[in-house]
């Protein structure tokens, strides 16, 4: 179990001046494809996402602070979950660095890193970034 996959989607906000990052991730039961993507289990993971970040919206203004890459899937062995992840989410959230926060992610992703695109009339997309 040690290459356990892991999809995370992960989504980089502002809120009230303050940076936060809301995580919704899925054990898999096998690694992607290297030129596969997440498909419908990425966009499920998505979708839960979304609607927490929905509910937060309650609190106050939510604006993207990551640009296009505000809204992430990332596959991870599951060790990084508890290793690697927490202090990553940490250093982004104190430097909202998203450049850096891309490297350290691409240090850990086993299947890979995508952005979601949704462009008008056209149906959810993913861009592999790594």
């Amino acid at each position: 179990m040690a290459d356990a996959p892991y999809l995370i989607a992960l989504a980089l906000l502002e809120q009230n001046g303050e940076r936060a990052m809301p995580l919704q991730g899925k054990s898999l039961r096998e690694p992607l494809a290297a030129d596969a993507d997440p498909g419908e289990v990425g966009h499920q993971q998505a979708l839960e996402l979304m609607l927490r970040v929905w509910q937060r919206s309650d609190q106050g203004a939510l604006s993207r602070a990551g640009g296009d890459h505000s809204l992430l899937l990332v596959a991870v062995p599951i060790e990084a979950l508890q290793d690697a992840l927490p202090a990553m989410k940490a250093r982004w959230l104190n430097t909202g660095d998203t450049k850096a926060l891309l490297q350290d992610l691409k240090g850990q992703a086993s299947g890979g890193i995508w952005s979601l695109k949704l462009e008008p009339r056209q149906p959810l997309a993913y861009e592999r970034l790594y």
